[in-house]
């Protein structure tokens, strides 16, 4: 029996991993009761009684969280904190060579909702050569409120909340938004994009999309076909009569790449679940990997 310790279980992403978690059979959930949950030494007992630990933290706690840690306890951490940092594996299974990595691997850093999205379009796309690593790309990215974690929540399903909220709303318009980092370095980029972010009024659903220019398109489908050939990530048109719904994976664990155009102007779009691929889903397909078990054992595929 495998002993997990989500430590931030009562967050939007430590809640779906503990749902998830309850319906296995093989494995055994190490739970705190909620007067000891920022009590460190209880935390710290968790995690050495813990086979694998989940990190659902801000990033400033996960970082002294990992502290509590034994160095032989599989931490796997859904924070921007260690994305970017030496001795982590990025969590992102379906790039070259990166499955054996997290398999072996004690740290491992789950990838954020957006850079998901845009680290499964344009990665196999620079490794390719097809996107030089100096190309200055842009994206657009939609996502349902639930990423913005249980304040925001609150704010979209308040019956008196303001107009504003009724519509899509762009944020990270200084264009240093967390996620940054990890799209560019993860990708071999050399800059960052100009990145776009919207929230939108609906509950889950992510759609991530990167225009390119002058590119064949036929030769980008063999990649990402040849690229994405699992349950989970898979290439296909998911488009419907014309448009393409970014809720269109709400509530499941998968996500679909596809490419939008003509060989003078396309679009490379993403689309999947932030709170699932692009956060909990993530996180219990890493752990799969580790414990060499099928990786959608667990998930809504």
């Amino acid at each position: 029996m495998i002993r997990v310790f989500t430590d931030g279980a009562s967050g939007t992403t430590g809640l779906k991993i503990v749902q998830r978690l309850e319906e296995r059979k093989d494995i055994e959930l190490i739970t705190l009761p909620e007067k000891y949950r920022k009590d460190d030494n209880a935390r710290a007992e968790a995690m050495g009684k813990a086979d694998i630990v989940f990190l659902c933290l801000p990033d400033d706690a996960a970082k002294e969280a990992v502290k509590l840690a034994d160095e032989n306890t599989v931490i796997i951490d859904t924070s921007t904190a260690h994305r970017t940092a030496d001795g982590w594996v990025y969590g992102f299974p379906e790039l070259y060579g990166q499955r054996e990595k997290i398999r072996r691997s004690k740290r491992i850093a789950d990838p954020g909702c957006h850079a998901s999205g845009f680290t499964a379009l344009v990665a196999p796309l620079v490794s390719n050569g097809i996107i030089d690593k100096s190309s200055l790309l842009s994206c657009f990215s939609l996502t349902g409120y639930s990423g913005g974690g249980k304040k925001m929540i609150v704010e979209y399903e308040d019956v008196k909340k303001d107009a504003g909220y009724e519509a899509p709303r762009q944020y990270g318009l200084s264009q240093t938004h967390k996620h940054l980092p990890e799209m560019k370095a993860v990708c071999g980029l050399d800059h960052a994009p100009v990145f776009c972010p919207v929230v939108a009024p609906f509950y889950s659903g992510m759609q991530v999309t990167v225009p390119i220019f002058n590119t064949d398109l036929e030769t980008v489908k063999k990649i990402y076909s040849h690229t994405y050939n699992t349950k989970v990530i898979e290439y296909k048109d998911v488009s419907d009569g014309g448009f393409l719904s970014a809720n269109a994976l709400s509530d499941t664990d998968k996500m679909v790449v596809s490419i939008y155009g003509n060989n003078e102007r396309a679009v490379l779009c993403a689309t999947f679940d932030n709170l699932g691929k692009g956060a909990s889903g993530a996180a219990i397909q890493n752990m799969n990997i580790i414990l060499d078990k099928d990786e959608t054992e667990g998930l809504i595929i």
